[in-house]
């Protein structure tokens, strides 16, 4: 199994700022990186679809917060994709246009028989704001059928369930864990079609 997944920003913590702080926060990730590199199998990877998001003025690079875990993982980073949410040159205010979606591994790997774009022009269908598009989850599950053993996808934060769908269409089993009841009736529902 593989894990393909996007880590939550202190909005999406419900009571997280206030009760942990941004710093909090921020420690709450890189641990969550961390355990999940850690429940990865050494000869598998983990896939992070990550937004960068503005607090206080100033961009915070979650694909560095993934990084800097990574790093005290001792995991290797297999490829990094920038993923365009919005057309190039689109100007953000809150959230970025674009996203990071990191690949990792604790173990040793080859190099990508087939390697893929390292730029997507565009991140597919979003079925809400915060979604990983359908085209970056292809291009995830794809890596993991031709590159992988892993016939198992896992989302411990699936949200709305975009990977879960796009997995399953693509053959591969997939286990999702959401804690809002509500993301949890959409994911059960979403289907895709490629």
């Amino acid at each position: 199994m593989s894990v393909v997944t996007s880590l939550p920003d202190v909005s999406e913590k419900p009571g997280a700022a206030e009760a942990w702080g941004f710093e909090g926060w921020k420690a709450w990730f890189g641990a969550a990186v961390r355990q999940i590199l850690r429940w990865t199998p050494e000869h598998s990877v983990a896939i992070f679809y990550q937004s960068d998001i503005r607090r206080g003025g100033v961009w915070v690079d979650k694909g560095y917060l993934v990084m800097r875990a990574a790093e005290q993982e001792g995991a290797s980073l297999v490829w990094h994709k920038i993923v365009c949410r919005k057309p190039p040159g689109s100007i953000a205010l809150g959230r970025a246009s674009y996203s990071h979606m990191l690949c990792l591994t604790r173990g040793q790997r080859a190099a990508p028989r087939r390697p893929g774009p390292d730029v997507l022009a565009d991140a597919g269908d979003m079925n809400w704001s915060r979604a990983m598009g359908s085209r970056a989850a292809v291009v995830a599950c794809r890596f993991l059928l031709e590159e992988t053993d892993a016939r198992t996808v896992v989302d411990p934060y699936c949200g709305r369930g975009t990977v879960l769908a796009v997995a399953n269409a693509m053959g591969l089993g997939a286990v999702g864990v959401e804690l809002s009841a509500k993301r949890c009736r959409a994911a059960r529902k979403l289907s895709f079609v490629s």
